[in-house]
């Protein structure tokens, strides 16, 4: 497998396990904004532990698959920004938490537990953070020797 598409379904999800963790969203154990926010960024980290390894296998499945039928384009510059974005988001989010933990954390069962949760938040966030970076890297590097080459920008490497 290509290193971009390991990106591109990398991205795909990091990004996918957000629609995992929404449900997981309403479970939250108090009241207050911060509590709300903790429960997402748990919900986070669940939906991704569940949905990197499926979208990864699945890619390779299908990396496999197109071995005798060209491959799809390589990631652009949408889902480069989109993982940027997200990445960011979460990683703020996930610090914001990681602040409000170790400062008077009413109404939390297990700070020990929660902090372990905001931490890996703040790691997958980074991680994401930097996926949808290399993408943009890529794709700009990509669109620059097109242009200097004449080629069009979309093609295979």
């Amino acid at each position: 497998m290509s290193i971009m598409l390991f990106f591109r379904f990398l991205s795909i999800g990091l990004l996918s396990g957000t629609v995992m963790a929404i449900p997981l969203v309403w479970f939250s154990r108090g009241d207050g904004f911060e509590h709300l926010r903790l429960s997402a960024i748990m919900g986070l980290d669940f939906g991704q532990f569940l949905a990197v390894p499926i979208v990864l296998a699945v890619g390779t499945w299908k990396v496999r698959s197109w071995s005798k039928r060209p491959r799809p384009a390589p990631p652009g510059f949408v889902l480069g920004g989109i993982a940027f974005a997200f990445g960011a988001l979460a990683l703020t989010q996930a610090v914001a938490s990681l602040r409000w933990l170790n400062g008077p954390a009413s109404g939390v069962g297990d700070p020990d537990g929660e902090y372990v949760m905001a931490v890996l938040a703040v790691l997958l966030g980074a991680v994401t953070l930097l996926a949808g970076t290399v993408i943009l890297i890529n794709r700009g590097i990509a669109l620059r020797r097109s242009r200097k080459a004449g080629v069009p920008a979309l093609t295979n490497h």
